[in-house]
């Protein structure tokens, strides 16, 4: 047994050094500037953003911004943790985005140990070291983990939620939930969303412990998430002199990609107008009024709000090459989720059977599918549940070589 874990760990380390050297190679292309590239526009908006805060201008652009920021207003659109990460690195190192670049390139390296731990606690050693494998090759996570925006510790923080989850559930200890406070505070201060799902996942795990509840404990780990939240609240108040739990990009997606002028086809690329009644409000008044215009939207032409999810289906699964990408892009698709995604759906299936072991996933999958179908659908908001899904994928793997050839390695026939 000790053999066996000694030549787990090795394989493990192999594997992120891999991963790392992909990743250090992607970030040295991408450079030491922060342009609007492809699939990356916002890097360009966080690295301004960063700069801005360093001259002591605050959240605030030089200019008219996307979507309706003024020049030198304040505003909450976007991340204000990951802008402070880069406003300390240029701090530190001066203006030179490659460095942050590769401090998130180190960072990732634990995507892939939180990976081989959730695959081997559902499925065993095995599915776990092959699905780490397949996260350190995934095109789109070598690209993303690279670029300057959210998703390298978005996605971390994801990963970090389901594994503790998965540890409070099988042992609900006081330290455990203190973890998992801290996980899901640091991950909604990155992006709300995962503040919405929360009560979902809190929900699920409440029900499983039902008979080993310590309330005490619970309590503080809501404390540990409001204790992230709200200074930022407070942050919010004083700079607007209104409410906003964190910041004030949600209204906007929904009102945008929701808008009649979508029609019934989804378009990525389209930036609604702010309406001119709301222009002079503050942010948190705006992203309030967005979000009822867009219900507004969606209940006065119910059937049109249904074909335009629908038209999302193909932007949030994008597969296909596009005449609109890069070549490096069509093929980084094709090899990563293209690819993948037959042995995703069939590790799905094979998990039927450890349903209820595997659920925090798949509730995370769910929700996320369902609020980009809603609302704004692009792959990079996919990413989260694609480091999930190849859980699955590395189960396929598994299963069909312990079915071919190994019949002792078959996670499902072992009892995982």
């Amino acid at each position: 047994m000790f053999k066996r874990a000694s030549n787990s760990r090795q394989w493990l380390i192999a594997i992120i050094l891999v991963s790392l050297l992909l990743r250090i190679g992607t970030a040295l292309w991408l450079g030491d500037s922060a342009e609007p590239i492809s699939g990356a526009f916002d890097q360009y908006s966080y690295d301004a953003l960063a700069q801005r805060v360093l001259a002591g201008k605050g959240f605030s652009f030089p200019t008219n911004w996307y979507p309706f920021t003024l020049p030198d207003e304040p505003t909450a659109h976007w991340s204000y943790v990951y802008t402070l990460y880069l406003a300390g690195v240029y701090a530190l190192a001066g203006h030179h985005p490659l460095v942050a670049r590769l401090i998130q390139v180190g960072i990732s390296g634990l995507h892939i140990w939180i990976i081989f731990r959730i695959g081997r606690r559902l499925f065993g050693e095995a599915t776990g070291l092959v699905a780490a494998a397949l996260t350190a090759i995934y095109a789109y996570f070598i690209f993303f983990n690279a670029t300057l925006m959210t998703q390298t510790f978005y996605i971390l923080a994801v990963l970090a939620v389901v594994d503790l989850t998965l540890d409070v559930i099988e042992n609900p200890t006081r330290r455990g939930w203190i973890w998992l406070g801290i996980a899901i505070g640091i991950g909604a201060v990155i992006r709300q969303t995962l503040l919405i799902f929360s009560p979902v996942l809190l929900v699920w795990i409440l029900w499983n412990i039902r008979r080993r509840i310590e309330w005490r404990a619970v309590l503080i780990s809501i404390a540990i998430i409001a204790a992230f939240i709200l200074p930022w609240t407070i942050y919010n108040y004083f700079t607007f002199h209104d409410f906003l739990l964190l910041n004030s990009n949600g209204g906007y997606w929904f009102f945008s990609s929701n808008h009649p002028g979508q029609g019934t086809n989804f378009n990525p690329n389209f930036a609604a107008p702010l309406p001119a009644e709301l222009r002079g409000l503050t942010e948190p008044a705006i992203d309030r009024a967005l979000y009822r215009q867009g219900i507004d939207f969606i209940f006065a032409e119910p059937g049109r709000f249904a074909l335009l999810t629908l038209s999302r289906v193909q932007d949030y699964f994008w597969i296909s090459p596009s005449e609109n990408s890069t070549l490096l892009s069509n093929w980084g698709r094709v090899l990563s989720f293209t690819f993948y995604l037959p042995f995703m759906l069939i590790g799905l299936a094979l998990s039927a059977r450890a349903w209820r072991a595997c659920a925090p996933l798949y509730l995370y999958i769910a929700f996320d599918t369902i609020l980009s179908l809603t609302t704004w659908a692009a792959p990079r908001y996919r990413l989260p549940s694609d480091a999930l899904l190849i859980v699955f994928a590395g189960l396929t793997v598994v299963s069909l070589v312990a079915r071919l050839a190994l019949p002792r390695l078959d996670p499902l026939k072992n009892g995982k």
